[in-house]
C-alpha cells in the first residue's frame, strides 16, 4: 500500500463483527437493569440531562454494565450508579477538542484501524511521551476512548489498545501511578470496553510496571492481556500499521489526523456534536437491542468539570 495520511475509520471489508446472545432471564435483568437507571436520570431542566440519556440509551451500556457484574443485578445497579456519577462530575462525553488537542501531537495515542471483530484500534506510544504527567493526560485518553466508541460499528462494543514500548525509557514511561489510575477507568467506568490489550516492545527494564499495576487487575482484564503476540492473527493486514508487519503505510502528520478525527466523530469546538438529531424521550425505551442513539447539538458552553 502507498503511504498514506488518512486514517482507517471503518472496518476492512468482510468484518463480521461478533454478537451476544441472551436468556430470557438475563434479558429481563437487562429491562430491570434499564428501570433502575430512569430511576437515577437527571431531570429535564439539567443542562446535562440529555448527554446522559444518551449514554444510557447506548444499545451496549446495559448489556456491560450487567456482564461486568457477572449477572448480579444489585452489583450492576452499584457499578452503573457510579458511572453515572462520575460521567456527571467528569462529563467524558463533552472535552472540547481544544483541551486535550497538545497531548496528541505527537501521536503518542492514536485511533486507527480496526481489528479482525471489528474493534477500533488504539494505539500507544509511550515513548513518544511530550508533556508532563497532568489531569490533562488522563483527560486526554477518555476523550480517545469516547471517540473510539463513535467509530465502533454496529454491535461492536469493545476497542483493541495495542502498546508499543519501543524507544520508552524511564523518563517518558508512565508510573506506576498512572497505570493504576488508567486501570481504575478501565475496570470501573468503561467495563467490558477493553476487548484486546496488546503489550509490544517492553523492555525488561520496564517490567516493574506490570508488575505494579498487576495487583490492580481483576481476572477478566488480565486475560485480556497479551505479550508480543503475532499482530497479522489479530488484525488484516490491511488495517495494520507497517511498522508491525502490516500493510497499511501510515504517517502521522499532528494536524491532519487531529482534523480528521475530530470531522469523523462529529466533535465541535465546545465538545458539543455537529450533527443535528432529535433529542431522545425520557420516556426511554428497555428493550435494549432496539434502543437508538440519538441527540441533538446543545448550547452546553455553561457545563463545568
Amino acid at each position: 500500500m502507498a503511504k498514506t495520511q488518512q486514517i482507517l475509520t471503518t472496518p476492512a471489508p468482510g468484518t463480521t463483527v461478533p454478537t451476544y446472545s441472551y436468556t430470557n432471564d438475563q434479558k429481563d435483568k437487562l429491562r430491570a437493569l434499564r428501570e433502575y437507571a430512569n430511576t437515577e436520570l437527571l431531570p429535564d431542566s439539567d443542562p446535562y440531562h440529555p448527554w446522559e440519556l444518551r449514554w444510557l440509551n447506548r444499545p451496549d451500556t446495559m448489556p456491560r454494565y450487567m456482564r461486568a457484574a457477572k449477572w448480579n443485578l444489585e452489583d450492576a445497579k452499584k457499578r452503573l450508579k457510579g458511572t453515572i456519577e462520575w460521567r456527571r462530575d467528569y462529563k467524558p462525553d463533552l472535552i472540547p477538542p481544544d483541551e486535550v488537542q497538545i497531548e496528541s501531537e505527537t501521536g503518542k495515542i492514536i485511533i486507527n484501524g480496526f481489528d479482525n471483530d471489528g474493534r477500533p484500534i488504539i494505539y500507544m506510544r509511550p515513548g513518544l511521551e511530550n508533556t508532563e504527567t497532568s489531569p490533562r493526560q488522563l483527560r486526554h485518553l477518555v476523550w480517545c476512548l469516547e471517540r473510539a466508541k463513535d467509530l465502533m460499528p454496529p454491535g461492536q462494543e469493545s476497542v483493541t489498545i495495542i502498546i508499543d514500548y519501543k524507544s520508552t525509557t524511564l523518563r517518558t514511561s508512565p508510573s506506576v501511578s498512572v497505570g493504576r489510575k488508567v486501570v481504575h477507568l478501565l475496570q470501573n467506568h468503561y467495563v467490558e470496553t477493553l476487548g484486546r490489550g496488546i503489550i509490544i516492545n517492553l523492555p525488561f527494564l520496564l517490567s516493574f510496571f506490570f508488575k505494579g499495576i498487576s495487583p490492580f487487575l481483576d481476572p477478566i482484564t488480565r486475560e485480556k492481556m497479551r505479550f508480543n503476540p503475532d499482530l497479522l492473527e489479530l488484525v488484516p493486514k490491511e488495517h495494520l500499521d507497517a511498522e508491525f508487519g502490516g500493510d497499511f503505510e501510515y504517517q502521522f502528520e499532528r494536524k491532519s489526523y487531529w482534523e480528521q478525527i475530530v470531522s469523523v466523530c462529529k466533535i465541535a469546538p465546545d465538545g458539543t456534536r455537529v450533527d443535528d438529531h432529535p433529542v431522545p424521550s425520557t420516556n426511554a425505551p428497555t428493550d435494549t437491542s432496539k434502543v437508538e442513539s440519538k441527540l441533538q447539538k446543545l448550547p452546553l458552553r455553561s457545563l463545568k468539570r
